[in-house]
């Protein structure tokens, strides 16, 4: 939602207008999109290894392939850009077997399954990061491939001007995962952080987004170590957060990734384990390969693990500021107007 949402708020500066097509679930986080209609179509995921399921998601699917076709008939899109995911699945369907071009963006570093099917009859493939994994043979060659990188909302790009500091007498900490937070980040970190000398707990100023169940428990873990710490489940202000921070823990989906690139974060990526083709781990790669950040599978993501490599890494404050810039040096801040232009041309062709 996040790439859409800053793709349709540059093009609708442009004076273009913007239709959003999605699913149930999508329909509930499209508030910020600078969207008129929004469409919500049948979808459903995939999955041969339920095969009862899969007979009742492709029925859904062609429900929606159905959905989507009458609004193209009736409001005549001049182009079509999926962001993967099955909800992508109807509106891509639909306009390639009407001759609308396509565009096709992958955040991950590993083209999503919805994607692949698409990759080969579109107008351009767009990926977020250098490397682009699962990619169908003869696409480079077929069709227009480019890295361009993640579009970045534009409140993300304001907070990314500012210049990092190394901590001095405070160190901000922020910790986020997902929507709501991440159940281990949860409840492993507010473990981690008590286990820290008093001298480093006391330094610290804590910023975690905490599911609603896990509130209470990671409030009280981190009052009786005596660390400063705000949880919530959901910062809309985030931009901020990120701005003040000398260190975060995050997961590595691909908009958290581009986010910690563009701020120049030093980082603790924790790639989640059930993500399809473990492309948590394969966006996190270019953050490690650079020195800039430490990747940690889930089940090595433990309280004194998690202590270890909080000790290590916030003593260091000349690591941090190399860190820093190394993650700088992968941004691709010029992503959504780059992307806009990749829109334009097509719709001009």
């Amino acid at each position: 939602m996040f790439p859409a949402q800053a793709l349709a708020e540059c093009l609708k500066n442009d004076g273009w207008q913007i239709a959003m097509m999605t699913d149930a679930r999508g329909r509930k986080h499209v508030g910020n999109i600078p969207a008129d209609p929004v469409i919500e179509v049948q979808a459903a995921t995939i999955s041969p290894r339920r095969p009862v399921r899969a007979i009742g998601g492709m029925w859904k699917l062609m429900q929606g392939v159905g959905t989507a076709k009458a609004f193209i008939k009736d409001w005549q899109p001049d182009v079509v850009v999926g962001f993967g995911g099955y909800p992508a699945f109807p509106a891509l369907k639909a306009a390639q077997a009407m001759k609308i071009p396509t565009i096709l963006h992958d955040q991950n570093a590993v083209l999503g399954r919805v994607n692949r099917v698409f990759a080969r009859k579109a107008n351009m493939v767009i990926s977020g990061f250098d490397i682009l994994e699962k990619l169908p043979a003869g696409i480079k060659k077929n069709v227009h491939w480019q890295v361009l990188g993640n579009p970045l909302r534009a409140n993300i790009l304001a907070a990314s001007q500012r210049v990092y500091q190394p901590p001095g007498d405070q160190i901000n900490l922020l910790i986020v995962g997902g929507s709501l937070g991440a159940r281990l980040l949860c409840e492993t970190v507010p473990k981690a952080v008590a286990l820290l000398s008093d001298e480093m707990r006391k330094r610290l100023s804590i910023v975690q987004q905490t599911r609603p169940e896990s509130l209470d428990l990671a409030r009280e873990i981190y009052a009786k170590a005596g660390v400063r710490a705000i949880c919530e489940p959901f910062f809309s202000d985030i931009e901020t957060h990120l701005a003040k921070a000398h260190y975060i823990i995050a997961r590595a989906g691909a908009s958290s990734v581009s986010e910690i690139m563009a701020m120049g974060l030093p980082s603790l990526l924790v790639p989640l384990k059930i993500a399809m083709d473990d492309h948590q781990t394969v966006n996190a790669l270019p953050l490690k390969n650079l020195g800039a950040a430490d990747i940690l599978p889930e089940f090595e993501f433990t309280p004194d693990r998690v202590k270890s490599i909080l000790t290590e890494r916030l003593n260091d404050s000349s690591w941090l500021e190399t860190a820093s810039g190394a993650a700088r040096s992968a941004a691709k801040l010029g992503a959504t107007t780059d992307l806009a232009k990749c829109v334009t041309r097509i719709a001009a062709q």
